[in-house]
């Protein structure tokens, strides 16, 4: 049997079950979540705190954005309402040291997928605690100011246009 590329998606084991992807897979979502007012909803994680951001993730290996971006969502905010609106817009950034350990090693870059989820108005926002410790809802102007990654601030002000 051969052995698998680092950073690929599961392989069968000798005895035919299916192993674990080694690595996340450097291909992930961006949803920002905004309302009928313009006000963005954004969180804070947990690690490293003081890092804001909109809803993002990893694509799992086999699943496509669109998958993901609604999981994502629904994983981190437990919102199941709005429009979610694919962008069809991509962004490659380098990947921060402190997210770098859980992707195969020599990667440095990861290419995100931007997405937006209109809401009518607010609704209940239902942390995962393992991964956001509070949230909050800003004008277009605050989110931009107060978001830490520039692909993140990229969508906020092209959603504001």
């Amino acid at each position: 049997m051969t052995e698998p590329q680092p950073g690929s998606p599961a392989t069968r084991t000798e005895t035919g079950a299916e192993a674990a992807p080694p690595y996340r897979r450097p291909e992930s979502v961006l949803v920002v979540i905004y309302d009928a007012a313009d006000e963005f909803l954004l969180i804070e994680r947990c690690k490293p705190a003081g890092f804001w951001q909109s809803v993002t993730g990893s694509l799992e290996w086999g699943e496509m954005p669109d998958d993901a971006a609604r999981r994502e969502v629904i994983e981190e905010t437990g919102i199941r309402d709005g429009v979610l609106t694919n962008l069809h817009w991509t962004q490659v950034y380098e990947i921060w040291p402190a997210f770098g350990r859980t992707y195969a090693p020599g990667i440095t870059h990861n290419r995100e997928h931007a997405f937006a989820l209109r809401l009518a108005e607010r609704v209940p926002v239902t942390l995962n605690p393992r991964e956001h410790g509070r949230y909050e809802w800003l004008s277009g102007a605050e989110a931009v100011a107060r978001a830490s990654s520039s692909t993140n601030r990229t969508v906020i002000e092209h959603l504001r246009r």
